[in-house]
Order: C-alpha cells, then structure tokens, then sequence
C-alpha cells in the first residue's frame, strides 16, 4: 500500500520554509523548483524571497535561498567567466 503525503497549502508551505530554524538563523534553504511550481508558484515565492531582504540563485531544479543581506558573490565560477 503507498502512503501519500497529504497536500500542503501553499500558505503552510511558505510559512515553513522561511520560518525554519536555518531561514530564522540566516541561513540558506534549498528548494526544489518543481515543488514551488507546484505548490506556491514562482512569481509568490519570489517575491516572497524579495520581501524579506533576501537573494536567491537558480541551478537546475533548485532555488538556493540565502535568508540574509549579505551579498551573494560567485566564489568559484566555470573557466572563462570572472569572478567579482
């Protein structure tokens, strides 16, 4: 018998991503694109994430979240593209 996850709200969704302890602390949260496609949709989440102050980067299927104002630099980028 498969057990399903019963469906979030996008709402109770939302609100634990970014009130976890590693968004409180000034961490960073990883987010898999599809699930906030499906769920929340990007242009909530988003702006969401340009709500509270913080960055996020695209990757594949992940949206990196740094939940802080620091800024966000590319330390180790591919061969040919310069770093600032």
């Amino acid at each position: 018998m498969t057990h399903l996850i019963p469906p979030q709200s996008p709402d109770h969704w939302l609100s634990a991503a970014f009130t976890s302890n590693t968004a409180t602390s000034g961490g960073v949260i990883k987010r898999r694109i599809s699930d906030i496609d499906r769920i929340v949709g990007r242009d909530r989440f988003l702006g969401e994430v340009r709500a509270r102050g913080f960055q996020a980067v695209e990757n594949g299927d992940n949206l990196i979240v740094f939940c802080n104002a620091q800024p966000v630099r590319l330390a180790a980028p591919r061969a040919g593209v310069t770093a600032h």
